[in-house]
């Protein structure tokens, strides 16, 4: 576990989380990796995990009728996979597709969550660190939808 309580302090998402909280934090966690191709979820699944990448990229990908996958945002190293968990009915919106070799943490959600529960002082200080990225990742892909359609006067 020593291991993973450095990997998950030093990574960006956790950066200045309180030792009480991290100890928490790593109880849910475990080291995983994906080769090129594999997927980490598909739409629709259970979404049952929340990914810290460490090495790597995922693609953000959905399903267009006609076209296939369409991937909206790649992440890499140093940012989250998986917002899903937080808020129910918890299931993916969308797949999550390793471009090359993918190394992150894996934290079970619902073990997360029920730690979030018990705890509020850890849940108010993970859904701070959760919300800032929905909504840039949502304004990203505003600006994408804008890109696309053009901005018309």
């Amino acid at each position: 576990m020593e291991g993973l309580d450095r990997i998950i302090h030093a990574h960006r998402f956790f950066a200045g989380l309180d030792e009480e909280f991290l100890h928490l934090v790593v109880g849910c966690a475990k080291n995983v990796r994906f080769e090129a191709g594999q997927y980490l979820f598909r739409e629709g699944g259970p979404a049952d995990q929340f990914y810290l990448l460490r090495e790597g990229r995922v693609a953000l990908e959905l399903t267009a009728p006609g076209r296939g996958a369409v991937s909206f945002l790649t992440v890499g190293e140093g940012e989250v996979v998986g917002v899903s968990w937080l808020l129910p009915p918890y299931r993916w919106t969308y797949d999550g597709r390793a471009v090359g070799l993918v190394r992150a943490i894996s934290l079970d959600a619902k073990c997360l969550r029920d730690k979030c529960e018990a705890n509020h002082a850890l849940g108010y200080d993970v859904m701070k660190r959760v919300m800032p990225i929905v909504i840039q990742r949502l304004h990203t892909t505003q600006l994408q939808i804008l890109d696309v359609y053009g901005a018309h006067a």
